[in-house]
C-alpha cells in the first residue's frame, strides 16, 4: 500500500490527486495551462511561477455557483463539507456508459447519510489528453444525482473528467458546443444509440447536486484504486475563493489501521 504513515497518531494517509501542472490535460475548448518562472534561482536565488489556467483543470472541485445562478461560491461552502467519513464507490464503466441509480443502490448499504462519496469507474487510468479520456468517459445520469441528494451525501467525488456524460455537456451538442464536433456521430457509431434522447438534459447530474448544495470533486486519481469499497476519512482542500465557481484541489484520504485514534480535544 503506497501511504504516509503518521508516527504519532499511526493514521495513514493516502493521495487522491493527479498532479497538477504545466500541460496537464484540460477541457477541449479551454486554453491550457500555461506557467513560467517569473523569478529563477540561477538568476535570482528565487523561484517564482506565474501561471494562466482555467480552474477546471486537474483534480479540482466545482461549488454550486458553478452550474446554479447566486449558488454558494468557493469561500461560501461551510468547512465541514470538506471533511468527513465516507465510501469509496467501485463501479466499473466502459466507453460511453453511464453510472445510474441502480448502480449506486447496489451499494446503498455502505452508503450512510452525511457521507463523502467517492466514485471510481476506472477511468481515472484514463488521465490524458486524449479523445477516449474526454469523449468517452462515463457519467452519473439524473436520477444517479438524485439518489445521492436523498443520501444527503456531503460532498460527491468521481475519477472522470466530468460528473455528466459528455454527451450531456457542451462537449456534445448542447449550448456552447459541441466542441468536440466528432463526438455526437461517433457515439451514435459506437452505441447505436441517439445521443439527443439518451442525454437531452444538459448537466443534468452536475446541476442537481451542485443545487442541493453539494460541492463536487472531478478528475480523482492518485492512489483510489486501494480503498476501492472501504471506508475512510477525507479531507479535501480548496481555496477561500470569493465568485469561485472551481479550483484545483488537493483530496486526502486517512485511514486508522488500529482503530483507536480520535480527533484531539484542543486543550
Amino acid at each position: 500500500m503506497s501511504f504516509v504513515n503518521d508516527p504519532y497518531s499511526g493514521l495513514q494517509f493516502l493521495e487522491l490527486s493527479h498532479t497538477w501542472g504545466h500541460g496537464v490535460p484540460s477541457y477541449p475548448g479551454q486554453d491550457d495551462v500555461k506557467m513560467f518562472r517569473a523569478v529563477k534561482h540561477a538568476q535570482h536565488g528565487v523561484l517564482a511561477w506565474k501561471t494562466n489556467t482555467s480552474m477546471h483543470t486537474g483534480t479540482h472541485m466545482n461549488a454550486p455557483l458553478h452550474l446554479v445562478q447566486k449558488g454558494a461560491d468557493l469561500a461560501e461552502i461551510p468547512e465541514d463539507r470538506f471533511f468527513g467519513n465516507g465510501i469509496v464507490l467501485s463501479i466499473p464503466k466502459g466507453s460511453y456508459e453511464t453510472v445510474t441509480a441502480g448502480d449506486l443502490e447496489a451499494n446503498e448499504a455502505t452508503v450512510q447519510p452525511g457521507d463523502i462519496v467517492v466514485i471510481v469507474t476506472g477511468w481515472h487510468h484514463k488521465y490524458s489528453d486524449s479523445l477516449e479520456y474526454y469523449g468517452e468517459s462515463p457519467g452519473l445520469t439524473g436520477d444517479a444525482a438524485r439518489w445521492l441528494v436523498e443520501r444527503k451525501c456531503k460532498l460527491v467525488a468521481v475519477d472522470t473528467q466530468q460528473v455528466d456524460h459528455p454527451l450531456a455537456t457542451s462537449l456534445g451538442p448542447h449550448r456552447g458546443g459541441p466542441t468536440m464536433k466528432r463526438l455526437a456521430d461517433e457515439y451514435r457509431e459506437a452505441t447505436g444509440l441517439d445521443p439527443k434522447k439518451e442525454h437531452g438534459e444538459w448537466n443534468i447530474a452536475h446541476k442537481t447536486l451542485l443545487e442541493a448544495g453539494i460541492p463536487t470533486i472531478e478528475q480523482v486519481g492518485g492512489d483510489i484504486d486501494l480503498l476501492l469499497g472501504k471506508r475512510a476519512t477525507f479531507v479535501a482542500a480548496p481555496w477561500k475563493f470569493r465568485n469561485g465557481d472551481a479550483c484545483p484541489v488537493r483530496f486526502v484520504a486517512i485511514i486508522d489501521p488500529a482503530g483507536s485514534y480520535r480527533i484531539d480535544p484542543g486543550k
